[in-house]
């Protein structure tokens, strides 16, 4: 098992510890399957009522993401690599959202990308005011992966979109105003809450009253104040439209959000919009999961990726190329082909 994630049972609590302080947590493939299997066997094992993740103390993030220096260099190789680990990473994901009792995540820190994925499916999302949420894969190339497509459009409104597109940041409070996080606790008392549920006789019938006891009331986001924008300018089912329609708007927000979304990649922006579309149409979160997969195996391998990581991760320069450079330059054949079918017996499988 490795190092990297710590797996125990305490009383009637499967405990789960992301212990990659360096790395802010982030998920490497080996982290992915010993949580997997974890699942799988706590599942059925009448001794564990309840599963909780947290991340090991003394780190600012909860899980930044996925190991996108390994699949940067995967996907500029044979992409072997980078399959193994979606294909882990997202049968982890459809574990967490079937999984058939309460499951809590800690959210407390930095939660972007494979951290969400870990968090916004179960039952009991936990934020406070340290948590940092965002799903910023546009502006490397890649996509809004982990499920996104299942739970960003089924966020109020177009909020998921929007969040989708731009990248936008959600802090604290507004992480549960947005449905991205169930409940908000302060971080001081995080600790309090873990013990309260790891010595609990019973921790899914106490789940509640435990809660009870630390959760605080949230007021509406500070995004509700742009809500109007958000679901008028990013209703739309072409990204040119989306661009369109925020430059259009007179607001000095909306023409902000213009110039976010024309920083990020063309071709990463359309198929993320496509790719929520179709996951609001979904009725099997696992069809969401598979085509998630196809959608991953190809953009993974993407010049935008490559050049994305490239400017953000490795030379910092934020400055990346996008090749096309502009929404009108990305054809909708390119965007069919990341999501046509992969050949018989490279589907995802569960």
């Amino acid at each position: 098992m490795s190092k990297d994630v710590l797996i125990e049972t305490r009383a009637r609590i499967g405990h789960i510890t992301l212990n990659r302080p360096d790395a802010l947590h982030a998920l490497n493939t080996g982290m992915c399957r010993d949580m997997l299997s974890a699942l799988k066997g706590w599942s059925s094992d009448t001794d564990i009522e309840l599963v909780l993740i947290d991340h090991a103390e003394g780190s600012r993030g909860f899980c930044a993401g996925g190991d996108i220096r390994m699949l940067a260099r995967s996907g500029a190789a044979d992409g072997a690599e980078a399959r193994a680990f979606f294909a882990d990473e997202y049968r982890l994901n459809t574990a967490i959202h079937n999984f058939p009792k309460p499951f809590v995540a800690l959210m407390d820190g930095v939660t972007m990308g494979g951290g969400v994925g870990l968090s916004v499916h179960g039952s009991h999302r936990i934020a406070t005011e340290r948590t940092l949420f965002a799903m910023p894969e546009t502006g490397i190339g890649l996509f809004p992966d982990v499920g996104g497509g299942w739970f960003l459009p089924r966020l109020e409104g177009e909020l998921g979109t929007w969040l989708a597109l731009t990248g936008a940041r959600l802090k604290g409070t507004d992480v549960v105003a947005a449905g991205v996080a169930s409940h908000f606790v302060p971080s001081g008392s995080v600790a309090d809450l873990r013990s309260d549920l790891i010595n609990a006789s019973s921790p899914s019938e106490e789940l509640d009253g435990i809660l009870a006891k630390y959760v605080e009331p949230v007021d509406v986001g500070s995004f509700a104040q742009h809500a109007d924008t958000i679901n008028s300018c990013f209703a739309h089912d072409r990204a040119e439209d989306i661009l369109e329609a925020l430059q259009g708007n007179g607001s000095e927000w909306a023409r902000e959000q213009a110039g976010l979304l024309k920083t990020k990649s063309p071709r990463t922006v359309k198929v993320a919009l496509r790719q929520l579309r179709e996951g609001r149409a979904f009725d099997l979160f696992e069809d969401n999961m598979i085509n998630e997969y196809r959608i991953g195996c190809r953009q993974v391998a993407s010049t935008d990726f490559i050049e994305g990581v490239r400017a953000v991760i490795i030379d910092k320069d934020h400055d990346p190329k996008w090749d096309p450079s502009s929404l009108e330059a990305i054809s909708d054949e390119t965007v069919d082909g990341v999501f046509a079918p992969l050949p018989d017996g490279e589907e995802l499988s569960f």
